[in-house]
């Protein structure tokens, strides 16, 4: 019974426990609390950040309006750039037309000159022809025989200029042109013949004129020989030896 008595004293008496009563709150209703906290919280950080940039110097609106004035002359630049390359351009197709027209004023002016050449060259033969009126005078003569090195390396021109006069005069001349060639290779003497063998029927050395005419050829040696000597020799049909021949050296 006393021990009774004891427990009911410490349940009820002073030395019992507290007890506190809460009021109820939906669960909803605490999370809503929490997010205004959080949002509360968020916007006050923000303030607090932007009002610390503020405070050290740093206003994004200053920022902003530099950037967009940065952009602004990178535009104005990238048009000016586009416009000094149009003018390049334009001055690169204006040089590149003037050089093509130099270009063609030189080839006119080479084409010019040749043709001065081979009218001088004309008015010589007419001379010769007209002064050659006795019967000493040659049959078959070469006005002019030059041989030059063509920018193929071991590649020769020739040009050859032939006057038929004297007792022959009215008649065609009918024959072959024929070119031997000396030359050193190695520290040695060599001597070849063009047209070489088997082609001394090739078009391109044939001959048949009246008064006179013009040979323009190329030939080729091997390139590490040096070309000495070059001699065009005219031969008639039906003869073995030659009618007119002249030696030059490459010029």
């Amino acid at each position: 019974m006393a021990i009774r008595l004891s427990k009911l004293r410490r349940r009820f008496g002073i030395a019992a426990p507290k007890v506190s009563v809460r009021t109820h709150v939906p669960w909803y209703l605490r999370w809503l609390g929490i997010a205004v906290l959080l949002g509360f919280s968020a916007a006050l950080a923000g303030w607090m950040y932007d009002a610390g940039r503020r405070y050290a110097g740093f206003d994004r609106s200053e920022v902003e309006q530099e950037l967009a004035t940065a952009r602004s002359e990178l535009g104005r630049v990238r048009d000016e750039l586009e416009r000094l390359r149009a003018i390049a351009n334009a001055a690169d197709s204006k040089v590149s037309i003037e050089r093509t027209a130099q270009q063609k004023l030189a080839q006119q002016v080479r084409s010019l000159e040749q043709d001065n050449a081979r009218l001088r060259e004309e008015l010589a033969i007419f001379e010769s022809m007209l002064s050659s009126d006795s019967a000493s005078a040659a049959p078959l003569s070469v006005l002019r025989f030059k041989v030059e090195p063509e920018p193929l390396p071991g590649e020769y021109r020739y040009r050859v200029l032939l006057l038929a006069s004297g007792p022959r005069r009215g008649r065609d001349f009918r024959g072959r042109l024929e070119l031997v060639v000396r030359l050193t290779e190695g520290g040695r003497s060599a001597m070849i013949v063009v047209p070489g063998e088997g082609q001394s029927d090739s078009a391109a050395f044939r001959l048949t004129f009246k008064h006179f005419q013009r040979v323009d050829g190329t030939f080729r040696v091997d390139p590490k020989a040096k070309v000495e000597t070059v001699q065009v020799r005219i031969y008639e049909d039906g003869t073995m030896e030659p009618k007119a021949t002249r030696n030059v050296a490459p010029a």
